[in-house]
């Protein structure tokens, strides 16, 4: 046995799965918030949900290289671990698991995950084998970690659907669903925030803004397919972005939509070298 264990505020902190296996030990009704650091106020919104909702809560550090279509922005990532764990420490969870790709892994081969051409769409249509990858290293936390419950928010929200629908399926874990937390001039939370200076900052707060009073402006209105395109175009112009999609799609199965009943408004795009996604 290994940890890494503080006396006072008790997180303990697991590095392989002996010390996952042995902590998790008789625990029930346990809650799980799966991330990759750089933890921020979106991740501790689901903790302390999950700290409601169960009686022992576990966040996962993992930097999932089979997620990433692109290894510059894997190396880029942000990291913070020795914050991270500060923070997570101060919320009192109750295990911190932080494994090598070998201890999520194994010697397993890439597992053959297909996702059906319905939700090959969105960033399934830009990011090839991103989802492939998420559906992956959540097969294997879940696996590992055998959650009663795990805990996602509503930013990556086809990541959300694809996940709910694979797991759910195959195990007795319940997903959850959490709303998106956002800044005070409403960009949404993220890690990769943390890699725009100053001014794309400010420009991506004016876009989530913008799109926030658009989608209000949509309420009634009618041939929304071509006010969409329209705002794609002015959003391109004015704020000198390049996106990827900005597509209105139903929150059941993320089929197009054509009002805004049980809808959301998807975007992702690139404000410098950056990728953003948000839905509203």
């Amino acid at each position: 046995m290994f940890y890494l264990l503080n006396l006072f505020i008790q997180m303990k902190i697991l590095i392989n799965n002996s010390d996952l296996n042995e902590a998790l030990k008789g625990v029930t009704n346990l809650g799980f918030v799966p991330t990759m650091g750089s933890i921020h106020k979106g991740h501790l919104s689901l903790i302390k949900k999950s700290k409601k909702l169960t009686k022992k809560t576990i966040v996962s550090i993992f930097v999932n290289p089979r997620q990433f279509n692109n290894k510059k922005d894997y190396k880029n990532y942000p990291k913070n671990i020795k914050n991270d764990i500060k923070i997570l420490k101060k919320i009192k969870v109750d295990y911190l698991y932080i494994p090598k790709i070998k201890s999520v892994f194994g010697k397993n081969k890439k597992q053959k995950i297909y996702i059906s051409r319905n939700y090959r769409i969105l960033c399934a249509k830009f990011r090839k084998g991103h989802f492939e990858g998420v559906l992956q290293v959540m097969d294997r936390l879940t696996y590992l970690i055998k959650p009663n419950k795990i805990f996602m928010g509503e930013k990556d929200y086809q990541q959300l659907l694809l996940v709910k629908n694979f797991i759910e399926k195959k195990y007795s874990s319940k997903i959850i669903s959490c709303k998106t937390i956002r800044e005070k001039n409403n960009l949404a939370l993220s890690s990769r925030n943390s890699l725009l200076n100053n001014q794309n900052f400010i420009v991506a707060n004016k876009i989530a803004t913008n799109l926030i009073k658009f989608k209000k402006f949509l309420k009634n209105k009618k041939n929304l397919e071509n006010l969409i395109r329209d705002k794609n175009y002015e959003l391109e112009k004015n704020f000198k972005i390049k996106i990827d999609y900005l597509e209105l799609r139903k929150k059941r199965d993320l089929k197009n939509s054509k009002n805004l009943s049980n809808s959301k408004l998807f975007i992702a795009y690139y404000i410098g070298d950056i990728r953003l996604i948000d839905n509203f």
